[in-house]
């Protein structure tokens, strides 16, 4: 089950900063002015091969805005629903009176948590270290987020003070049910298979934790994950989204597909999209359904078909299927669906097959040149699931040309019907048997190579 971390700290000592490191991205925005971050900012971070999703809040402090009272609640409700807190302090600075009332806040979470004194590249060193020290901190980590510097040793304590939070044992393919507050999840499950297991309301987050619900389809075994929206205790909206994103990505690490109810009358809206790209990085599957669809009039429909989010790329390449939970209409058509994906989603394509396919798709392009040298493919082979991994061998792995990894992934994912599956083309130097090896002469080669020595000093003279 995905562990998540929280990062926590007042305004400007460099959250985004530590986020973007860890995450290896640049989705939060870093600058020198404070309060910049006022939402939180989602990606996963991979430490020795495990996945962790990680929140970057909005600064917490004294300071008042218009906005400080929800980026604080923010901030404090995502630190409460994480495995693990980082408390980040600027270490060029002394310790303010906001860096110790949110070390005291932290500790009444009695959540794992470790102290974090950023920007120890600046040569101006305050007393903060010493103070921590005294407010009984503990162990302290020392970084500078901006120049890489102890990112690694914090990678490590990560890794080895979360352990994997073991998933429930279940017999069956596992389905996450996922998507905004009173999209429908619970409903369609009640639904679908029959049994009143889950609460109803038309109040968003009626549902509390992830809940598992196993049924029979076609004499096979599934199990529905419906995910949490909203504590009752949070009613806030602005901490909507949080629970969203946190309950469907745990969801989503334990399940084996993902199904993404979408309400309809709504239409596409930028969280669906954010939830969906955080899904994605994660490499499962994901089936898209338009729920609610009998309350659409056909018009209606057409203006959702035609908007311009329901055309973003990042659903460009997914199946998208129309559905009522509440009148169960379309339930076979999209149980089929999903049983297809996840049955292609686990296939290993065999090496002839995929050679082939490399071979056909080669022929009909003009093959890229790296650096001068025209890249070549010599074999390809399958590589793993979740996402689908193709390992192609050339002559050169770095610098492909992006368009011509797109002309692949589309290619493949055609050929092999892997719309809604996550596709990785990744590209491996081979080894060149020769390399190393000094090319030895024949016994006649030497005799013929001294005599061409011969005649060429006779015709100098």
């Amino acid at each position: 089950m995905l562990n998540s971390i929280a990062i926590l700290g007042r305004p400007n000592v460099g959250k985004s900063s530590l986020f973007n490191k860890l995450t290896k991205s640049r989705n939060a925005i870093v600058s020198d002015f404070s309060g910049l971050t006022k939402d939180r900012n989602f990606g996963y971070s991979d430490i020795k091969g495990k996945q962790y999703l990680v929140v970057d809040t909005g600064g917490v402090g004294s300071e008042l805005t218009e906005f400080s009272e929800a980026i604080t609640e923010q901030a404090l409700i995502a630190a409460e629903e994480s495995n693990l807190i980082l408390l980040l302090i600027d270490g060029s600075q002394e310790l303010t009176s906001d860096d110790i009332n949110l070390l005291q806040i932290v500790r009444k979470f009695d959540k794992k948590f470790v102290v974090v004194l950023n920007k120890i590249d600046i040569k101006v060193r305050s007393n903060a270290k010493e103070d921590l020290l005294k407010y009984g901190a503990g162990e302290i980590l020392e970084i500078s987020a901006e120049h890489s510097r102890g990112i690694k040793e914090l990678q490590i304590y990560i890794s080895e003070n979360l352990q994997d939070n073991p998933v429930p044992e279940t017999s069956g393919t596992r389905i996450a049910v996922i998507g905004r507050p009173n999209a429908g999840k619970s409903t369609f499950i009640n639904q679908f298979t029959k049994q009143n297991r889950l609460i109803v309301s038309d109040i968003p987050g009626t549902t509390i934790d992830s809940i598992y619900v196993p049924f029979t389809f076609n004499e096979e075994e599934f199990v529905f994950i419906d995910t949490a929206g909203i504590r009752k205790k949070y009613k806030q909206s602005h901490a909507v989204e949080y629970f969203s994103y946190v309950r469907a990505m745990h969801a989503v690490a334990e399940a084996e597909i993902a199904l993404m109810l979408i309400d309809a009358n709504d239409g596409v809206v930028d969280q669906d999209l954010r939830i969906l790209n955080l899904i994605r990085e994660h490499g499962k599957p994901v089936v898209i359904a338009l729920n609610k669809v009998d309350e659409l009039t056909s018009t209606d429909i057409e203006n959702l078909l035609d908007s311009k989010k329901y055309h973003n790329t990042i659903m460009s390449d997914l199946v998208i299927m129309q559905i009522s939970a509440l009148q169960k209409t379309g339930f076979k058509r999209l149980f089929d669906t999903l049983a297809e994906v996840h049955k292609i989603a686990t296939t290993k394509f065999s090496t002839g097959k995929l050679n082939k396919l490399l071979e056909k798709f080669s022929n009909a392009t003009n093959m890229p040149s790296v650096a001068g040298r025209p890249v070549k493919m010599r074999y390809i082979h399958f590589g793993g699931i979740y996402p689908t991994k193709l390992i192609i061998h050339a002559n050169v792995s770095t610098k492909i040309p992006s368009n011509f990894k797109r002309y692949l992934i589309n290619s493949f994912r055609d050929e092999l019907s892997l719309k809604s599956i996550g596709l990785n083309v990744i590209f491996k130097k081979g080894e060149n048997p020769f390399e190393g090896k000094k090319n030895e002469l024949t016994t006649r080669q030497i005799k013929k190579k001294k005599r061409l020595v011969k005649h060429v000093k006779k015709s100098k003279k």
